[in-house]
């Protein structure tokens, strides 16, 4: 019988990589589970659907293009324009997105299959050798942590609209969907549940991650995600410590130049963590959207490169109207990097009368300076929002920015049920539990 399956459940199969199989064509058995017997049974098993878990956080719907153009898009006031043919990425910048927003309801389901994934790696934790446990558990609570904290933000309102404990957000699951039952028919969390399991999986994650991982998630990834954690919920003081440990740690020097950070197919000294992208493996949406020798659907307005200053080289990384920050087909995502760091301790230790680690005009003055921009004598809040407009542009903030800001899109408030996105109409259809956003009901 043909039947619709919810995302949730189907990401049960996809994380033990297969769907339980017999000998004979005739004796089949019920595939709507998935028998534990013959998932993960062995400490490679579970390392290898942990790496399965970065290859679906690699996806081209999450942190290889739509988690940071969606947010891009929907928080859009005239830095850029989008010119190309799709549907749904003209609905994010119009404000006006149906609920059954293809590229919406992809980043959704994307997200809870990598999500089961580091589900099923947790269950299985007491089967990974000793000697590697504490790390594998670590990689995986940041992968979850980082999407839910992705999925609250664009699918649920901002912690500071409203009351975090009563807005809904999205469902919380933390244990594996291995059976498609009234079980997995879940109901939405509120923003508060979701934000307390991701600074608490964060929190593990810093305490039990090794400084030095490769280009997996490592200590300082865990800290600079708590920092941007922190900073979305208004929480100055423990996101300038946060970001103070990842810069203290010395492991991610900015590059000499803002050019040397884009201008490569590999990480940088500057790349805390990064989805990796080769000509085998992986997609780079921004390429593909961004890029002037790709689609070139997103042009970026004049009036916005002229916010940068004459001496500013990142005020001439644009060839004509587009950004080439995004030029290397194969080059890597950059999902956070050290710049960063220093504009949320800046921001945190202005707002908060403090100096940790280092003065805000320092900080500052550091973003600047690598990127040739004369020093300032002094910073203000409005310095620093607009150090971080010109740092970060184009990589995923300018919506969640806006949001904890309380500040327009347009004639929006930051608060406008237009600025979140709808839960997916296929996922309402399987599941009645999954109450609908106000702006689609």
């Amino acid at each position: 019988m043909k039947k619709s399956l919810h995302s949730l459940a189907l990401a049960a199969m996809l994380a033990t990589g297969a769907l339980v199989s017999c000998d004979s064509k005739l004796d089949v058995e019920p595939v709507n589970q998935v028998r534990a017997e013959k998932a993960l049974l062995t400490s490679a098993d579970v390392e290898a659907a942990l790496v399965g878990s970065y290859s679906a956080l690699s996806s081209n719907r999450l942190y290889g293009g739509y988690i940071q153009f969606i947010s891009d898009l929907l928080g859009d006031d005239g830095d850029f324009e989008f010119v190309g043919t799709f549907t749904q990425p003209r609905e994010f910048i119009e404000k006006a997105i149906e609920r059954d927003n293809s590229f919406a309801a992809a980043t959704w389901t994307d997200a809870y299959q990598a999500i089961n994934i580091t589900n099923n790696v947790l269950a299985n934790g007491d089967k990974v050798v000793a000697v590697r446990k504490n790390r594998i558990e670590g990689e995986a609570r940041f992968i979850r942590a980082a999407l839910y904290f992705e999925l609250v933000r664009l699918f649920g309102r901002d912690w500071n609209d409203g009351n975090p404990q009563t807005n809904l957000g999205v469902p919380l699951v933390l244990t594996p969907t291995s059976r498609i039952d009234g079980a997995s028919l879940v109901s939405r969390n509120t923003v508060a549940q979701i934000y307390t399991q991701v600074i608490a999986d964060l929190t593990d994650a810093e305490a039990k991650l090794p400084a030095g991982n490769g280009f997996f998630a490592t200590k300082g990834a865990a800290a600079a995600m708590l920092a941007r954690v922190y900073l979305q919920q208004g929480r100055y003081a423990e996101a300038a410590a946060a970001a103070n440990r990842v810069i203290a740690s010395g492991r991610y020097p900015l590059t000499g130049t803002f050019a040397e950070e884009f201008e490569t197919t590999t990480n940088t000294s500057e790349d805390i963590f990064a989805i990796q992208i080769t000509s085998q493996d992986g997609l780079n949406d921004l390429n593909t959207y961004f890029s002037v020798s790709q689609r070139q659907d997103i042009e970026v307005s004049e009036d916005f490169i002229d916010l940068y200053e004459a001496d500013d080289e990142r005020g001439q990384f644009f060839d004509d109207v587009y950004t080439l920050k995004f030029d290397q087909q194969y080059g890597n995502v950059k999902v956070i990097r050290s710049a960063e760091m220093y504009l949320i301790r800046a921001e945190a230790n202005l707002r908060a009368r403090a100096s940790v680690g280092a003065t805000p005009l320092a900080d500052i003055n550091t973003v600047r300076a690598r990127a040739g921009a004369s020093p300032l004598t002094a910073v203000t809040i409005d310095g620093v929002l607009l150090e971080r407009r010109l740092e970060l542009a184009f990589e995923g903030f300018r919506l969640h920015d806006i949001k904890r800001l309380k500040q327009k899109v347009g004639t929006l408030p930051f608060n406008s049920p237009k600025l979140v996105l709808p839960i997916p109409q296929r996922e309402r259809d399987v599941n009645p539990n999954l109450v609908q956003n106000e702006a689609y009901l």
